[in-house]
């Protein structure tokens, strides 16, 4: 192809700095494939005002863009502090107190959680990304606790707090992630990220309630804290449960130390790929660009390398949510996106699936292995739910997937997927075949010369009986 497509896509966190139609349009122009919108920060009233320009700036580019609504979980955070600090010394005692009541200046500090019905005397507590460490020290009633400062530092006012010893038994849905789950299952999003997964039952539990309010959206797992991680057997079940991983680095690396983070992100791409599940790695990728023009070169290597170990989605936070430069750090790390796959090739894996999936995978792998040795130009995939798809992702070819489907949710879901460009067509016996020669008469896709014909490998199956069960090629 003499078009050069990103396979790994990008998904930004919209914020202020995003936070209009015009903003959102370019950043989708730019290269965006989905929108974060974090329920951490913004209303319900901005959250419909993005998703609304969201779906005008993607009918406007052609393309399917996906939309992920990521729920706060149990972050706990401080309540206000006086003057927007509290300096802190070593053996300080402070008192956390559930509650929202004003900070007098003193050592005991509102906190919007109920600490003291789940710590326990020992237990680790670090607030502010880490900065400020403590123990527990005291129950002091039940809705306060008492904690031993262990370094010199300061805090602000909503800065977060991690506990990563404290056993929340599952009780990662809050009162504000209810009522943002029932407002968002009548809203247009695409995906759900659960924050603070501790185990596979925690995902069963968010996909039977979305199921109960109507909702269509997947489940993304955040991966975040030391429970979740606490095996890769453990790992692995929530990997299978859920229909996609976060990486989430930052909280991960406070919950369970900054050295486990790179080995937990390659277990979990080749966990995801393995059972074709999508996996974003996330946080502080391009994190200098939100005050500079030009990432380090440290960044540049850390995107480059969820490239090379295939990643299907890179996200950023900060960097296009509040930072000074969003558009031009979507275009750089597109840049870095291209120069990497071309130069680099995602190693295959060896697959062994379990029952259900042997025949989509073996023909996914019959078709990516087609594809290369006839040096086929596109893969396309007629598909109903995706999942012919993602299992032609799994193989990471190196040349686009083109997928086509009626069903618009499926093809917005698609958009994160590795190398996916999905489009809506009503469905036909050659919708697939249909769409090769519609894309390549308006110049989306080509050849390398611009004269001769396509070479598409198109895999498809007869929705109403066996599924996917057939591999043609054609000329376009």
């Amino acid at each position: 192809m003499s078009r050069l497509f990103k396979r790994t896509k990008i998904l930004a966190t919209i914020g202020p700095a995003t936070n209009s139609a015009e903003m959102i349009e370019n950043i989708i122009m730019a290269g965006v494939n989905g929108c974060r919108l974090n329920c951490s920060h913004g209303s319900n009233g901005e959250r419909d005002q993005q998703i609304k320009w969201i779906r005008e700036a993607a009918a406007k580019k052609g393309r399917s863009v996906a939309i992920l609504q990521d729920l706060q979980g149990p972050k706990i955070r401080l309540g206000i502090i006086k003057d927007n600090r509290l300096d802190l010394k070593k053996d300080d005692e402070v008192v956390l107190q559930y509650g929202d009541f004003e900070h007098d200046g003193g050592l005991t500090v509102p906190v919007q959680y109920n600490l003291a019905e789940k710590v326990k005397v020992g237990e680790p507590l670090s607030m502010f990304d880490g900065k400020v460490k403590a123990e527990v020290i005291e129950i002091v009633s039940s809705e306060a606790i008492k904690i031993r400062i262990l370094n010199d530092g300061f805090v602000m006012s909503h800065k977060g707090l991690n506990l990563p010893d404290t056993d929340f038994g599952g009780d990662i849905l809050t009162n504000k992630d209810m009522m943002d789950i029932e407002y968002g299952a009548n809203c247009d999003y695409d995906y759900v990220a659960l924050s603070f997964v501790q185990s596979a039952a925690d995902i069963v539990k968010l996909k039977q309630i979305l199921l109960s309010l109507g909702s269509t959206a997947k489940v993304i797992a955040k991966i975040e804290t030391k429970k979740a991680i606490i095996s890769d057997e453990h790992l692995e079940e929530i990997v299978k449960e859920a229909d996609g991983i976060m990486v989430a680095r930052g909280d991960m690396a406070v919950e369970a130390g900054t050295e486990v983070v790179p080995i937990v992100q390659r277990k979990l791409i080749a966990m995801c790929r393995t059972h074709a599940k999508l996996c974003i790695v996330a946080t502080q990728m391009l994190s200098s660009m939100v005050d500079s023009l030009e990432p380090t070169r440290a960044e540049v290597s850390d995107v480059a390398t969820a490239v090379v170990q295939g990643a299907d989605a890179v996200m950023l936070s900060d960097e296009t949510a509040n930072g000074s430069y969003p558009l031009e750090t979507v275009k750089e790390m597109k840049k870095i996106i291209l120069y990497t796959q071309n130069h680099s090739r995602v190693a295959a894996l060896t697959r062994d699936l379990e029952n259900g999936y042997e025949v989509y995978d073996a023909i996914s792998g019959a078709t990516a292995k087609l594809a290369e040795d006839i040096a086929a130009d596109v893969i396309v995939c007629q598909t109903a739910s995706g999942a012919t798809a993602k299992m032609m992702a799994a193989q990471r070819p190196n040349l686009p997937i083109v997928s086509v489907t009626s069903n618009p949710r499926v093809a917005n879901q698609l958009a994160l997927i590795y190398a996916n460009s999905a489009f809506v067509r009503p469905y036909s016996e050659n919708f697939g075949y249909d769409l090769a020669k519609e894309l390549k008469a308006s110049g989306y896709l080509m050849t390398e010369d611009g004269k001769k014909d396509l070479v598409a490998v198109i895999v498809s199956g007869d929705k109403d009986k066996f599924g996917t069960d057939t591999i043609k090629v054609r000329s376009v």
